[in-house]
């Protein structure tokens, strides 16, 4: 092929074409319409933009917010979330009297206190509307003869509401799987007092050592499943306990 000197760095071929610095050869061109990165971005390039769903700004604040650092208390160093180490940098400099400290810090505590009493609101007027609701609903069974629907969970005669305080308190269990795990522990219960009422008759008539070291064994691993379930019944909310519903102190 004659190649003719077309300019600086150039040459031209046959079709007058000229190659050179940012002017391949045809053949090695990108073609029209295709693209020059077939295999498209690489997965999570960082200047990828969110979707309208996302929200990675609230998700990086949060994830520093609760990041730990160490901070000087006394004697010892400890760790805190940053949240935490700016707030008591704010409220150490309101102490100290600096005016744009105390007024944040008393803007910040407003907006908690509006928040907690806001939440403690709509628990009490859930409660109150579900009690209410629940009372209509068993009066009507009772008028109409119906004893095969199960009751609710919690029952609202276990609902105490406090108005002046605007508290909320449930008597025993909150939730049916509650109820249920509560009813089962207190049936293997008398199952197992009645095991040991029952080994403990059989020891009084039997005189045989080696049987009686074997109900001695029975009674004793029938003790430790016994301490089991109490333990687990302690963990449940029972009837006559009673828990406070909402923002506590």
């Amino acid at each position: 092929m004659t190649r003719k000197r077309g300019g600086k760095g150039t040459f031209a071929g046959k079709s007058g074409y000229e190659v050179g610095y940012g002017k391949p050869p045809e053949k090695s061109r990108f073609q029209k319409g295709q693209s020059g990165n077939p295999r498209g971005r690489p997965k999570g390039s960082k200047n990828k933009v969110p979707g309208p769903h996302e929200e990675r700004m609230k998700a990086i604040i949060l994830l520093e917010a609760y990041r730990s650092i160490k901070l000087r208390d006394g004697t010892r160093n400890v760790s805190v979330p940053m949240v935490q180490a700016v707030m008591r940098s704010v409220t150490v400099n309101a102490v100290k009297g600096q005016h744009r400290a105390q007024r944040l810090f008393a803007e910040l505590l407003a907006s908690v206190e509006a928040s907690r009493k806001l939440h403690s609101d709509e628990t009490f007027k859930s409660a109150l509307d579900y009690k209410i609701t629940w009372e209509r609903e068993l009066n009507r069974r009772a008028r109409l003869g119906i004893t095969d629907l199960p009751e609710p969970v919690p029952h609202p005669d276990h609902i105490m509401l406090d108005m002046d305080a605007g508290e909320v308190r449930v008597l025993g269990p909150l939730t049916q799987a509650e109820k249920d795990v509560l009813e089962n522990l207190r049936r293997r219960k008398d199952a197992l007092d009645a095991e040991l009422v029952a080994i403990a008759e059989m020891l009084e008539t039997e005189s045989e050592q080696g049987m009686r070291d074997m109900l001695e064994r029975d009674a004793e691993r029938t003790r430790t499943l016994l301490r089991a379930i109490e333990r687990g019944l302690a963990a449940i909310p029972k009837p006559g306990s009673t828990r406070l519903l909402g923002p506590t102190e």
